[in-house]
């Protein structure tokens, strides 16, 4: 476990609110910092006109509706003022009558702040001020366009009375003389009762009725402007708040775009770093920083003989051998890169040579958060050292022994002469008989051992061909029948299917097969079952042979060395016969393993490429 001091651990003193708000403080501050500028710039310039656009249209259309509604005021107070007036003054008491108190009046209502009747000059002739009256108003109108235009015809303008007040302006022809529409003067008294409107309003108020009149309404905008001001602010509020709104939309939009093509992206990687992961050729442990298994590849699983959901969560202590486990305690106290070579022992009696990585892992900010084990193993790489030392000693040995032969040879042909000449010379002494058999003998022997070191070491020469197996194995049984039944041995075969056919050289495969078949006779002695089988493996593409015997068996630290050269343990074996089979396999592209137990047989088990259908090796 990791010590408390340790500095990986000092995150596991901290409350889980503190490190809830480092988290949060940290992924908002990340969130913003990974915002590109572009989409802040971009959001603006789109959405700031748009909703500018929209707030001041909404001020303007609110501006024009609030006019519109004083208009329509002053419109009633204009047409209400005129019926009063002609009520007024066609009344029963119309002598007592007076235009300037009923004007005066009339502007005592609220929101009214002044009322005024001029002449087309712009001159006042009546005014809610008398004090105003004969004083000239109207300046910028075209008083006699609005006195010609029709009497529905309403006009307005806002006038501003001082620096902070101002008033609303309705401006149109004044006619108290005209009859109501659908009033009609159909009879002689409604005519009589208009003649004597007209003379009053000449007689009494010295209003000409032969004059066009213009009347203006001055309402205060006061309330309105209030009303004004505070949907205004109204607006522009809630244009802010919409322009936020979007904006934040905007870059949520973004955003989520963004974060989907992240997902995209990562899921990418993920699937791309997880296929790397797994078909990697060497080892990788992940361990988090209670040192409990993470993610284990399937190479490591198969090296360390262990099932990738079983282990997941688990401590690395109950998982990991105990010399790879040490190589984590060291990261501790030396926070660095660990490379070295481990041998490991397992309880099934198993040894693996690994050459182990170590390191700690750390994110972008350097903050520890686990660990990571690389392991390679060396078995192969071992097994590949051996093999080229022993390619360079055979090659070493071949050359001496073809130098040797040579030297040997034209002796050994001397010393055969001679024996053949001193046997048939003396032949009634059967001392000397015996010990010239003796002579010639042993020069056969060593002829023979000669022989087969010069073709150990000369490369072996193959000619290959489609070449059915069924036959190839019979006929090499018939060589070692007569032999196998003095030794008291039954013999099986087995090929499956009967057609089955190699890419190989037969006479070379022959040779093989013949010398594996005396080996296992050799190693029986007497009874016992000299097996054969053939068949063909479609996932390797390869024909596989195997030679099984009942013998005694290799002892496990023999049966490295059997295809070593003069290595045997036979007393009258020269250890190349096994030797040369290894060469004619290795030349046919295959391979031969190996198999045995002390007490329970030998199997030799040959590889060799399938021909394709065009009859090629694959």
């Amino acid at each position: 476990m990791v010590t408390r001091n340790s500095p990986h651990n000092k995150v596991d003193g901290m409350g889980i609110a503190e490190r809830d708000s480092m988290f949060s403080k940290s992924t908002f501050g990340k969130f913003w910092s990974s915002l590109p500028p572009w989409v802040l710039i971009g959001a603006v310039v789109v959405l700031f006109p748009i909703f500018a656009y929209t707030t001041y249209e909404n001020i303007n259309r609110q501006k024009e509706h609030n006019e519109r509604l004083l208009l329509e005021k002053g419109a009633a107070l204009i047409r209400s003022f005129e019926a009063g007036t002609r009520t007024s003054v066609m009344g029963t008491h119309w002598d007592s009558f007076k235009l300037q108190e009923l004007l005066t009046e009339t502007a005592q209502q609220p929101d009214i702040s002044y009322l005024m009747v001029t002449n087309l000059k712009g001159r006042i002739v009546v005014h809610s001020d008398p004090k105003k009256i004969g004083r000239l108003h109207g300046k910028g109108l075209d008083l006699p366009a609005i006195a010609r235009s029709d009497h529905s015809a309403v006009k307005g303008r806002v006038v501003r009375t001082n620096a902070e007040a101002s008033v609303f302006e309705i401006v149109c022809q004044f006619s108290p003389t005209t009859l109501p529409i659908g009033r009609g003067i159909s009879n002689r008294n409604a005519q009589e009762r208009l003649q004597k409107l007209m003379k009053i309003m000449e007689e009494k108020l010295g209003i000409s009725t032969s004059e066009s009149w213009i009347i203006f309404v001055g309402l205060d905008m006061e309330t309105i402007e209030t009303a004004r001001r505070s949907d205004m602010r109204h607006t522009i509020v809630m244009g802010i708040v919409l322009l936020l709104v979007g904006f934040f939309g905007f870059v949520l939009l973004m955003l989520f775009q963004s974060n989907r093509a992240t997902k995209l992206s990562l899921s990418r990687i993920k699937a791309f770093s997880n296929n790397l992961v797994e078909n990697m050729p060497i080892g990788l442990v992940a361990l988090d920083p209670d040192r409990a298994v993470a993610t284990v590849n399937q190479v490591a699983a198969s090296m360390l003989g262990i099932n990738v959901t079983d282990v997941v969560g688990k401590k690395a202590v109950s998982v990991l051998p105990e010399k790879i486990h040490e190589l984590v305690d060291r990261l501790d106290e030396e926070p660095e890169i660990i490379d070295c070579q481990v041998d490991c022992r397992f309880t099934d009696d198993r040894a693996l040579s690994v050459e182990a990585t170590a390191t700690i892992l750390r994110d972008e900010n350097g903050q520890f958060f686990g660990y990571a084990l690389l392991l390679k193993d060396l078995t192969e790489l071992q097994a590949l050292r051996k093999e080229v030392a022993r390619t360079q000693r055979l090659a070493t040995v071949g050359r001496l022994a073809a130098g040797v032969a040579h030297e040997i040879r034209n002796p050994l042909s001397s010393i055969k002469g001679f024996a053949t000449y001193f046997k048939e010379r003396y032949p009634d002494i059967a001392e000397d008989q015996r010990i010239a058999g003796i002579m010639i003998q042993e020069v056969d022997k060593l002829n023979r051992v000669v022989g087969q070191l010069l073709e150990f070491s000369r490369p072996v020469s193959i000619v290959k061909k489609r070449t059915p197996l069924q036959p190839l194995v019979d006929d090499s049984l018939k060589l070692v029948e007569q032999q196998a039944r003095d030794k008291n041995i039954r013999i099986e075969s087995s090929i499956s299917p009967q057609s089955l056919e190699g890419w190989l050289d037969p006479d070379r495969i022959n040779q093989v097969l013949l010398n594996l078949y005396l080996n296992a006779m050799e190693a029986m002695e007497t009874d016992g079952v000299l097996k054969v089988t053939a068949t063909r493996s479609t996932e390797s593409k390869t024909l596989i042979i195997g030679i099984s015997d009942t013998g005694p068996g290799v002892d496990p630290e023999n049966i490295t060395h059997i295809f070593d050269p003069y290595y045997t343990t036979k007393p009258s074996g020269t250890g190349l016969g096994l030797a040369i089979v290894h060469n004619i396999i290795e030349a046919h592209h295959g391979h031969i393993i190996p198999e045995s137990r002390p007490e329970d047989g030998t199997t030799m088990t040959i590889h060799l490429p399938l021909p394709d259908n065009a009859g090629r090796e694959k």
